[in-house]
Order: structure tokens, then sequence, then C-alpha cells
């Protein structure tokens, strides 16, 4: 089943442990704020560091691409077709495109920049952590990198994988990108 901005379930027991193990992996870093989306499943996977009384702070422009009429369909060989479809258009340049009554990467893209530009206003906060989604993560790497939205294929995504940004004020670098090595030893329940 996609789950996009439409669908706010919990996370599943294998979600539960990758985030605990995410946890336990970069609980030493002081983070100044934690940001979420406003789906349960950003602040679940957060939960050990706002049990440590970091402030957080739900950021509405962070959150998932809407998939549209293919959020909450369960996962079949025509849905994934479509789904394939228009990642690979995406790719070839379509970036206005969406499915039904879903959003398109530059809708995602355009509601992102002021969230970014907000998080980037507190001046007092140096190190943050950003918690959000696949798609939107993917989204967001390219337009922060200065990259075309056509290549949002090339930013790995794994549930709970890690990239780590440097701003100098300017632009951003990638120091670490989709770190997964928390997860290992993680088995997957579906």
């Amino acid at each position: 089943m996609v789950q996009g901005s439409g669908i706010d379930a919990p996370l599943n027991e294998t979600g539960v442990r990758q985030a605990s193990a995410f946890f336990d992996a970069y609980k030493e870093i002081s983070f100044d704020k934690v940001y979420i989306t406003p789906l349960i499943r950003t602040r679940q996977t957060v939960k050990g560091f706002l049990d440590l009384s970091i402030p957080v702070e739900v950021v509405e422009g962070l959150r998932e691409i809407s998939w549209g009429d293919q959020e909450g369909v369960p996962f079949t060989e025509e849905s994934g077709r479509v789904y394939k479809e228009t990642v690979k258009r995406w790719s070839g340049g379509e970036l206005d495109l969406k499915i039904a009554t879903g959003e398109s990467p530059k809708e995602v893209m355009n509601r992102q920049k002021p969230a970014i530009e907000y998080i980037l206003s507190k001046e007092d906060e140096e190190t943050i952590l950003i918690c959000t989604h696949g798609r939107a993560m993917r989204i967001l790497l390219c337009w922060l990198m200065e990259k075309s939205l056509v290549e949002m294929e090339q930013f790995g995504h794994s549930n709970c994988g890690v990239y780590i940004l440097k701003y100098d004020g300017a632009s951003f670098s990638i120091e670490q990108s989709n770190e997964t090595a928390h997860l290992n030893g993680i088995e997957m329940i579906r």
C-alpha cells in the first residue's frame, strides 16, 4: 500500500525497531530542535529524542507527497505499474505530472521552500533533526543540492536512513548519504 500524505498510519513493528536503532545510533548528538511532519509516523520515529525533552515542531511543508488516488490502495501489479510509470515520467522531465488528486514534484518543492526558509530563520538552532518521508526527502535534496528534480531518484531512500547535511550560510552539502548501518540486523516484518 502506498502511504502518502493522506495516510496517517502508525509505524509497524519493523518501523518501531528501526526508530529505536536510529535513536541508539544518534542519541549523543545534541540537537537544538526536532522538526517533523503532521503524520504520526514521524513523531514515532523521533520519539526517543523527544523523550530527552528536545523541542519539537510540526512543519506542514515537510509532509510527504500526496499520491492521490493511489494512497491506501493495496499494492498490486496495476498500482505498481502506475507508480513506476509516474516516477519514470518525472525522471523524464514531466515534473507537473501527478496521480489523480495528488501532487506533482513541483508542488511539493513549492511548499517545501518556505518550510526550509522558516527553519533556517531560527538563528539559535545550529544542529537540527528533520524527520520527513521518502519522496518528500528526495525532492528536498534535489533543490537543496541545486539539482533538477528529474534527478530525485539518485538520492537513495531507506526507512530510518540518515542524511547529514551541512549548511554554510549560503549552500548545503551532503556529508552522509542514506546511512543505514544502524539498521543492520533488523528483520523486516510485514
